[in-house]
């Protein structure tokens, strides 16, 4: 009798430590959930911040508008990704692997969609310089005709037979341009 009193003493006891545990565990867990959401709303904040003052500071130094919200966009994506690195890693996730695995992604993107990141390169670097605007008359590798419209990706043109042409930007950023104010043939006709 005297072992049987001591077997069920001894289970009321570990039972009771693993109601404290388990309450010490949800405990912990709702403190570094709340944690990691504090953590990554706080990021939100920063980048969302970081957005409107980039895009500011853009308009500011008479960059083309579509460029400076484009460039807050990256600041505010690149922030947030930041963000949820670092809340996972609050949370006790090993990031490790994720920013490894994300170095891997973006290097193969990268590798597949090389034309597409180049034409948006040269985009930014010719909203940027602006070496030519609208209604210049721009002439490259066999392409010519007046500048209607720049965008990140391409720059139309209008032909001389009133057809559109699409330019890719790392075509006029990479060869050599001949810009003009106005059509060639218009200048000679007008003086």
């Amino acid at each position: 009798m005297k072992h049987l009193l001591l077997f069920a003493e001894e289970a009321t006891s570990t039972a009771t430590e693993k109601i404290k545990l388990w309450e010490m565990e949800w405990s912990k867990i709702a403190e570094t959930t709340g944690l990691s959401l504090l953590t990554f709303l706080g990021f939100y904040i920063v980048a969302k911040i970081l957005q409107k003052l980039a895009e500011r500071i853009g308009k500011s130094q008479h960059i083309d508008d579509d460029l400076a919200i484009f460039l807050g966009r990256v600041v505010k994506t690149t922030v947030i990704i930041l963000g949820l690195v670092t809340a996972l890693s609050a949370l006790g996730v090993d990031v490790s692997a994720l920013v490894a695995g994300l170095g891997l992604t973006g290097f193969a993107l990268g590798f597949a969609l090389k034309d597409v990141i180049s034409n948006v390169l040269a985009g930014v670097l010719i909203l940027i310089y602006k070496p030519f605007g609208k209604k210049n008359y721009i002439s490259v590798k066999g392409y010519q005709g007046t500048v209607l419209s720049t965008d990140l990706r391409y720059t139309v043109l209008q032909a001389d037979d009133s057809t559109k042409l699409f330019v890719p930007n790392s075509l006029l950023f990479v060869d050599a341009i001949s810009v003009a104010k106005e059509k060639p043939s218009d200048r000679s006709e007008s003086t």
